[in-house]
């Protein structure tokens, strides 16, 4: 049986919700971090030394790292869809989900701070307006890459579009007044209409 911990409002546990539901895995979920603590107790404490969520456990298999889980169940699962069976194809998903990581959160994590977790009155604008214009630069990348696709990786969706497009949500969420990005946004709106995505992600920001 495989179990996920995490709590269902971060984006790190959501890659790994997402995923397993488009696969249409059985799964439990147990609610740890952020307001639910236990991360630091056992049996949390157990599985990830680092005390950070989600942790994905499958019989006696215990894997941590949010990607690192993606990736694992895009594989054993979805090999063929979610993870492409070309040595190449697969370097070129796994090089967007290294992205999200290495270039993508740095700018999302003032903007998503900023706006959802201070008070306005508190609020670092500057810093905020800092990581909104790296934002449009980085997302530029991404709106290249999406010319004549409907997803990162060509027409269907793979393990390359989930982490990527959970901040993009919020980014387009959060920054309402921006030039628009037409590819950008149009894959968006076709990650929304996926079943993952729906069930996990598509929520008020928390």
């Amino acid at each position: 049986m495989m179990k996920i911990w995490g709590r269902s409002n971060s984006a790190n546990v959501q890659k790994v919700l997402w995923i397993a539901d488009e696969l249409g895995l059985d799964y439990e979920r147990e609610d740890v971090g952020g307001s639910f603590g236990r991360t630091k107790e056992p049996p949390y404490s157990d599985l990830n030394p680092n005390a950070v969520v989600p942790t994905l456990v499958e019989d006696d298999f215990v894997l941590w790292e949010s990607n690192a889980c993606t990736r694992y169940l895009a594989n054993t699962y979805g090999k063929g869809t979610l993870a492409p069976t070309d040595g190449r194809a697969y370097a070129d998903a796994d090089r967007w989900m290294d992205w999200q990581q290495t270039t993508v959160l740095p700018f999302m994590t003032p903007i998503f701070w900023g706006y959802v977790r201070t008070a306005e009155d508190d609020r670092d604008m500057a810093a905020i307006t800092a990581a909104v214009e790296r934002g449009m630069q980085v997302f530029g990348v991404l709106e290249k890459r999406l010319e004549g696709r409907d997803f990162i990786m060509g027409d269907h969706l793979t393990m390359a579009d989930i982490p990527v497009a959970i901040q993009a949500f919020r980014f387009k969420i959060l920054v309402k007044d921006r030039p628009g990005l037409e590819n950008f946004d149009a894959w968006v709106e076709r990650c929304r209409q996926t079943t993952g995505f729906q069930n996990w992600i598509d929520k008020p920001l928390t």
